[in-house]
C-alpha cells in the first residue's frame, strides 16, 4: 500500500517522511483546491527529504478549463519544475462540456516528458468516468488518477472507486483514492475498494485541518492500520 500525503510547506515534507509516507503531493492554495506552488517551495520540498515529490500544476481555481494563455503558463511551470528534480506533476484539464481536454493534456505531457504524471480530481467532474479512465490509460506517462469517485468524499463512493480500480488494474493505470480519508475510515475504504494507493490530506493534520500542523503520528497510525488489516 502506497501512502501519498499533501504538503503545503517544507516542514510538511519532513513530517510526512518521519511518519512513513511514500510520496508527496505539493500544492499551494489548498483552500482553492490546490494551485501551483512557487519554484522556491518546490526546490525546498525536493531537498527536504528523499520522498518523491509530485507538484500541482494549476494556474487558477476558476475551473479546470484552461485558455491558451493559461496553458503557456502551465508549460513554463512544468519546465521549471523539471529543473528542480521533482519526481512528477499533478495535472487535469477539461473542456467546457466537462469532458477530458485531450489537446491540452497532450501539450502538457509533451512538456513533462521524463516526469511521472498524476491526473487529479478534475476527473471527478467528468460524467462518464469509465470512458475517461480508458482515455487516460492511452498515455503511458500518466501513472495514476486521483479520484473520490465523484464530488462526495471518497468513503461515500466506494463501489464506484472499486469499479474504476478494477478497470485501471486491467489497463495498467492506478487509482489513487483520496478526499476525506483518515485513520478512522481507512481500513473500511481500502477493504471495499481494493485500491493500491491512498491520498491523505487533512486526515494527517491536527484537528483534521489544513490550518494545523501535519502530524507524523497520524501517518504512522494509518500505515499500522493498513499493515494489520486482515
Amino acid at each position: 500500500m502506497l501512502i501519498e500525503v499533501i504538503a503545503i510547506r517544507t516542514e510538511d515534507v519532513e513530517a510526512a517522511a518521519e511518519g512513513g509516507a511514500d510520496r508527496i503531493e505539493l500544492v499551494t492554495g489548498i483552500a482553492e483546491g490546490g494551485l501551483t506552488p512557487s519554484i522556491g517551495l518546490v526546490e525546498g520540498a525536493v531537498n527536504a527529504s528523499t520522498l518523491p515529490v509530485q507538484v500541482m500544476v494549476r494556474p487558477h481555481s476558476q475551473s479546470f478549463c484552461f485558455s491558451d494563455s493559461d496553458m503557456n503558463i502551465m508549460l513554463r511551470d512544468i519546465e521549471a519544475i523539471k529543473e528542480t528534480g521533482a519526481a512528477g506533476i499533478v495535472i487535469g484539464m477539461l473542456t467546457p462540456a466537462g469532458e477530458l481536454d485531450r489537446d491540452a493534456l497532450e501539450r502538457a505531457l509533451r512538456a513533462a516528458e521524463g516526469l511521472d504524471v498524476t491526473f487529479h480530481r478534475a476527473f471527478d467532474e467528468i460524467g462518464d468516468q469509465m470512458e475517461a479512465l480508458r482515455q487516460l490509460a492511452d498515455y503511458p506517462s500518466i501513472s495514476r488518477i486521483l479520484t473520490a469517485g465523484g464530488l462526495k468524499p471518497a468513503p461515500q463512493s466506494t463501489e464506484r472507486i472499486r469499479l474504476l480500480r478494477e478497470e485501471g488494474d486491467r489497463l495498467g493505470i492506478s487509482i489513487l483514492g483520496g478526499y476525506g480519508l483518515h485513520a478512522g475510515n481507512i481500513e473500511g475504504f481500502v477493504s471495499k475498494t481494493g485500491v493500491h494507493e491512498i491520498h491523505i490530506g487533512s486526515g494527517a493534520r491536527r484537528n483534521g485541518s489544513f490550518m494545523e500542523v501535519l502530524l507524523p503520528s497520524h501517518i504512522t497510525e494509518i500505515r499500522r492500520l493498513l499493515h494489520e488489516r486482515p
